[in-house]
């Protein structure tokens, strides 16, 4: 079950969260809509910015959208103006008052989407994707990752014949539940057609109880919009010795 299942779906509601937090009610098919919308304008237009995941939370009147990123200072701009910028368009989007909370993400290498964004446009920028993921894996190691897995699909290197080829070091245990594992699909666009990059990041386990957020362990960043300060308790992954 664990091999074939999304690592971060099948953990969910035991040591992950999700990512969007609202009750739905009779127009649950159109907020679902909205959220997707939302998420996919904010990737295009925060292209640059290194944008991780986005959490949506709705309320009656109010949107709150919070920004993963590990570059937060070319999301807030010059004096909070870009944000501001930013608040507006969502809110002509969503048609309710919008808040925008941004946490910065201080270990990139560690986060599986980002990883795969980087191999992704380095292939597209015509290096070795051997040479990309090798040096993925590598830094991912570097900051103590327990294990690291990267899978990348289609015509490689122009390939007349479509074939996958993986690269693994440490472990991935993707049937243990408490296994505190990162995981994101990203595609490169060549001259060739379209590449698949998967990655895997195991981080450690969960023991005991965990707040269910996507958010745990990153730092909050302040800004016009939302709130600053970061999150308190101890709920960071332990590790085995």
């Amino acid at each position: 079950m664990g091999q074939k299942t999304n690592p971060i779906g099948n953990r969910l509601g035991i040591i992950r969260g999700w990512e969007s937090n609202w009750y739905g009610g009779n127009d649950y098919g159109d907020k679902l809509a909205e959220d997707d919308k939302i998420r996919k304008y904010i990737h295009a237009r925060l292209s640059k910015a290194s944008v991780s995941r986005v959490i949506i939370e709705r309320t009656l009147k109010l949107v709150t959208v919070t920004i993963t990123t590990a570059r937060p200072g070319i999301i807030i701009g010059k004096g909070g103006q870009e944000v501001d910028k930013l608040k507006e368009e969502l809110k002509k989007i969503t048609g309710k008052e919008v808040q925008i909370n941004i946490h910065e993400i201080k270990r990139p290498e560690l986060d599986a989407f980002l990883v795969g964004a980087s191999v992704a446009r380095q292939i597209e920028n015509r290096i070795s994707y051997r040479r990309a993921i090798k040096m993925a894996i590598a830094a991912a190691m570097r900051m103590n990752a327990e294990g690291i897995k990267i899978q990348i699909s289609g015509r490689l290197n122009g390939a007349e014949m479509a074939r996958s080829e993986s690269y693994k070091d440490g472990r991935i245990p993707l049937s243990t539940f408490r296994a505190d594992i990162d995981y994101a699909l990203v595609e490169a666009h060549t001259t060739y057609g379209r590449l698949g990059v998967k990655v895997w990041i195991m981080k450690g386990e969960v023991y005991g109880k965990r707040e269910l957020s996507p958010l745990v362990g990153m730092t909050k960043k302040a800004g016009k919009g939302g709130n600053s300060g970061g999150r308190g308790g101890n709920n960071k992954p332990r590790r085995r010795k």
